[in-house]
């Protein structure tokens, strides 16, 4: 199980999983949505107008999803809680770092549950360090990410 670290804030994001993610129409959802454009129904406060009716309206892929932390990584820890709410040329940048964060993040999911494997001491070590490399607090991944962009 990851820990609650890697676990997904949204009131920490800014609604990346509804600006940045592309959706393909499909038994999942009821619509087609870009990269990097609003979700139909994400409303103009940046909460879902029909989160409580996700399955019914067509979209239980919604329900399923989760970031794993890479929204409020992003927004907190890259962009220093700024918002493409608030400056809309944050939104291409926050964008992009949100799909590279949560390769990141489904990384250290794995890396969590590799925890649990009889690991030899070379091993661990490795795993250790890409959890440190990876991880909150790895500025160079920032640096990487959202170049110009992250919070210093």
């Amino acid at each position: 199980m990851i820990s609650t670290e890697f676990l997904h804030d949204c009131s920490q994001c800014a609604a990346l999983c509804c600006m940045a993610t592309v959706i393909n129409k499909s038994e999942r959802f009821a619509f087609d949505k870009p990269a990097a454009t609003a979700c139909q129904n994400l409303g103009p406060a940046g909460h879902c107008k029909i989160h409580e009716d996700l399955e019914d309206k067509g979209c239980s892929g919604c329900v399923d999803f989760t970031c794993l932390g890479a929204g409020q990584r992003v927004t907190q820890d890259l962009f220093d809680g700024r918002s493409w709410r608030d400056d809309p040329a944050l939104l291409a940048p926050m964008s992009a770092c949100f799909a590279g964060m949560r390769a990141v993040h489904a990384r250290l999911e794995l890396l969590e549950a590799a925890a649990a494997l009889p690991l030899s001491v070379p091993h661990e070590a490795e795993r250790r360090r890409l959890v440190a490399a990876l991880g909150p607090g790895a500025g160079a991944l920032s640096r990487d990410l959202a170049p110009g962009f992250a919070a210093s």
